[in-house]
């Protein structure tokens, strides 16, 4: 007599149900190829470079660079400034979005708050390369030494000081926190040391009701809290120019023009990262069309906040009726500064309109290319606010224009190579993709995860 058939009483195999393969996938990010070691060969490259070029800043001082009176904010203030703003997408996308209950942010909200941390890295160099003695960049912490110094808290450093500092921590623990589900699985699935490093900082997950109770508290509490410094430490950057009294950025639209500025550099930057990653890691199941359109939507929401801004600035320089306003705006649309305002309009404000059309929101190469033009565009508004006010103050005698040297390029292309470093070495070692989200949007239906929610679930 046969034995009764009992297959249908065994578990689910874990590498085809629809939560394995998940696992299966993303975890497979983690392998890269030999593009993903050239990549990175080049990025070490850069770094080497930019190193080089500022050691060379160090020995020889400040005068191989452009700077000179009156412009002596360039390329390194410009940059540290566009930094900060790219950095902001992550808290908007990670938090914002997430207290708003948009399921959608799961495909890219990993590489966003990566991003953040990594960007606020790279900008915190900025100040300090461009002091004259960056060997002594401690002295702008508050804390008591034997000198008797103390630091001014009327300095804009410092305020970029207390905003980079308190940006950065947070950012860290809303990464770290959004991570540690992901790091249980990265425990369970490796071997050797690293399952003992996995082990470690994952704090003893378990994936039991009560952890994912306090979990979810702890996530939600963050996000509220994270929520806030996308309007404040932006703002805090922008009134590094704001309350001088130089002409072009004396003036109150600063905060919320800067802040709209940041969220749109760093979801273009979003794009910049994810379209590359989404094909070279072959995570198209996971980062949609959808996912991508819903990302241009936001840049194009925010691209009409910046145009508005460009133009209410124009408006205020004539309603106001002061010459030394004046002749700083109409020095960037007529002057030396001309053409790369209108590269930036170009760039800012035409470029992003043709996310109106349905079908370029869902054109990957078009978003590519568009995001790239959008961050050319964002350094080189930044740079015409610093140093085209800076170079039209109010005594004619004291004109001058600024270009960056040899030297600050090379600086520059150091730290994107800097940012690309970290962000590669994220994605080699740590999922990309939020694994235990995508397994929650699968469970609740999400409209972006149907085609992964019909392979099966356990």
């Amino acid at each position: 007599m046969s034995s009764p058939d009992r297959s249908h009483d065994l578990p689910p195999d874990p590498t085809t149900t629809g939560f394995g393969r998940v696992n299966r996938d993303i975890l497979g990010t983690l392998h890269p190829g030999r593009l993903y070691f050239a990549a990175l060969a080049l990025c070490l490259l850069g770094i080497g470079w930019g190193v080089w070029s500022w050691t060379q800043q160090v020995f020889n001082g400040l005068a191989v660079t452009g700077l000179h009176n009156p412009v002596m904010w360039g390329a390194y203030i410009t940059t540290f400034v566009f930094w900060v703003g790219i950095a902001h997408s992550g808290t908007l996308i990670s938090a914002v979005l997430f207290l708003f209950r948009a399921r959608w942010r799961t495909a890219v909200s990993r590489a966003a708050e990566a991003m953040t941390v990594f960007a606020v890295m790279t900008a915190g160099l900025f100040p300090i390369i461009h002091l004259g003695r960056p060997w002594l960049f401690y002295w702008l912490l508050p804390y008591p030494n034997q000198r008797g110094l103390w630091v001014n808290f009327r300095s804009p450093l410092l305020w970029d000081v207390f905003a980079i500092g308190t940006y950065f921590t947070v950012s860290v623990l809303f990464f770290y926190l959004g991570l540690v589900p992901d790091l249980a699985i990265l425990r369970d699935n490796s071997t050797g040391w690293k399952r003992r490093i996995f082990s470690i900082v994952s704090l003893g997950w378990s994936g039991s009701t009560r952890e994912w109770k306090h979990f979810n508290s702890s996530y939600l509490l963050m996000a509220a809290l994270a929520t806030p410094l996308v309007i404040s430490v932006h703002s805090v950057v922008s009134w590094d120019f704001a309350v001088a009294i130089v002409p072009g950025w004396h003036s109150t639209l600063f905060a919320p023009y800067f802040v709209a500025g940041a969220i749109f550099s760093g979801l273009a930057m979003v794009l910049t990262l994810i379209i590359p990653a989404r094909k070279i890691l072959h995570l198209e199941k996971y980062v949609t069309p959808s996912h991508l359109e819903n990302v241009a939507k936001l840049i194009l929401f925010t691209s009409l906040i910046v145009s508005y801004s460009y133009l209410i600035e124009f408006f205020f320089a004539w309603y106001s009726q002061n010459p030394f306003e004046q002749t700083v705006f109409m020095s960037r649309l007529v002057g030396d500064y001309a053409p790369l305002f209108w590269l930036m309009v170009v760039c800012n404000c035409l470029v992003p309109m043709l996310l109106f059309i349905p079908s370029a929101r869902r054109n990957t190469a078009l978003l590519f290319v568009i995001s790239l033009l959008i961050n050319v565009g964002m350094w080189t508004e930044r740079f015409v606010i610093i140093a085209g006010s800076l170079a039209r103050q109010y005594n004619v005698t004291t004109w001058g224009d600024y270009g960056p040297s040899f030297v600050e390029w090379s600086i520059l292309l150091g730290s994107l190579c800097w940012f690309l470093f970290w962000f590669l070495l994220f994605i080699r070692h740590l999922p990309c993709i939020p694994i235990a989200e995508v397994k929650e949007a699968m469970v609740h239906g999400s409209p972006a995860m149907d085609s992964l929610s019909a392979e099966g679930q356990p």
